[in-house]
């Protein structure tokens, strides 16, 4: 994907990302290093959990959403970072087995008033699985360089 700047961005503009499964490993191994919650953690006791079997920590879903996302190339050129996002929601879980998707669209896109060299990008996040059921939403805002002169 050619390098893309603030300027790049339009509101409405949509962009999707590739697939990855989630297998039983990555999840229990993250709960090991991050989340050792049972459901996250031990297949046998997350049968008897409200959820019915194991699921991914949210926290992984949106690692692995953000690496997707960041795979596609459309902030390669031009991340500054983030000064945060809002109205994180997980909406379902991730099991083993599941395949993930994300989509996002540009909602807002406003110049720096004291850095001319920037500007700020809002993005609607959507984290699909094989279904096309959101698991996770959230509003991020992207930090980025302005096209160079």
């Amino acid at each position: 994907m050619a390098d893309r700047y603030f300027d790049d961005f339009k509101v409405g503009d949509k962009f999707a990302t590739a697939t990855k499964t989630v297998t039983e490993d990555m999840i229990v191994g993250f709960a090991k290093l991050y989340d050792p919650q049972p459901f996250h953690l031990d297949p046998v006791k997350a049968k008897s959990s409200l959820y019915g079997g194991l699921i991914a920590s949210g926290f992984q879903t949106l690692a692995i959403g953000f690496r997707l996302i960041w795979d596609t190339g459309i902030f390669a050129a031009a991340s500054m970072g983030s000064p945060g996002f809002d109205e994180l929601r997980w909406l379902k879980p991730v099991r083993p087995g599941d395949t993930l998707r994300v989509e996002m669209e540009v909602v807002e896109s406003r110049p720096s008033q004291s850095k001319p060299d920037r500007g700020i990008m809002r993005g609607a996040y959507r984290y699909l699985n094989q279904n096309d059921e959101a698991v996770l939403t959230y509003t991020a805002m992207h930090l980025l360089r302005r096209r160079p002169a």
